[in-house]
């Protein structure tokens, strides 16, 4: 996404966030698509957009990415489940949905668990959310499957963006961030095909419609 088409982006979902602010209530947005659609990108874009300008003591806007709820590592091999890290499976989904869910009604601090991707692993407590913030912004693979857990956090967003940038080219985004951490070209194609594009077609087929699509 070059700099150009994620500022179009940015701004049609800044406004939409705009169309479907909470007056009375927190505003919790979602920014779902497949591994490699640019959607973590996107979302915090928006979030420093909505943040711009902002003279508050706490920000107007806060992020709050999925991946801190990865499962660690040793609970995935013990499941016999690592080969599949980033599957639906492989997150505490539950966790997740409940800690989503639980940011329309929060009247303290919340702290949230991010993902150090350099060391594949999830860091607890280390995103902080004030209670005045009015808008959340919440991203990741499965926020809009139709499957339980996940599908109970559709009556939580105020509204939420599908970015699809199409298969062909998540498979070339895929292979290029596996070589970029040093897999050969076999090891990439395979780790992209076995794994990445398995939950991409998931994603892609069993999520509901977006209030915006994004291409």
């Amino acid at each position: 996404m070059n700099k150009e088409s994620l500022k179009q982006k940015t701004a049609e979902v800044c406004a939409l966030v705009e169309q479907h602010k909470r007056p009375d209530g927190r505003t919790i947005l979602a920014i779902a698509g497949a591994p490699a659609s640019g959607k973590s990108t996107l979302a915090d874009s928006v979030v420093k957009a909505l943040n711009a300008g902002h003279e508050g003591e706490v920000p107007k806007a806060a992020l709050l990415p999925m991946d801190g709820y990865h499962l660690d590592n040793r609970i995935l091999k013990a499941h016999g489940l690592f080969p599949r890290k980033g599957a639906p499976e492989t997150f505490d989904a539950v966790g997740f949905c409940e800690a989503v869910k639980s940011l329309s009604k929060s009247d303290g601090l919340t702290y949230f668990p991010t993902f150090d991707r350099s060391r594949d692993i999830a860091i607890a407590g280390a995103i902080e959310i004030a209670p005045t913030t009015p808008i959340i912004v919440v991203e990741g693979n499965y926020l809009l499957l139709r499957t339980a857990p996940w599908n109970a956090l559709a009556d939580a967003f105020s509204a939420s963006v599908f970015v699809n940038p199409g298969l062909d080219e998540l498979t070339r985004r895929l292979n290029k961030r596996w070589l970029r951490y040093g897999l050969d070209p076999e090891a990439a194609a395979k780790r992209t095909e076995m794994n990445d594009l398995v939950n991409a077609r998931l994603v892609l087929k069993q999520s509901i419609k977006a209030d915006l699509v994004l291409d």
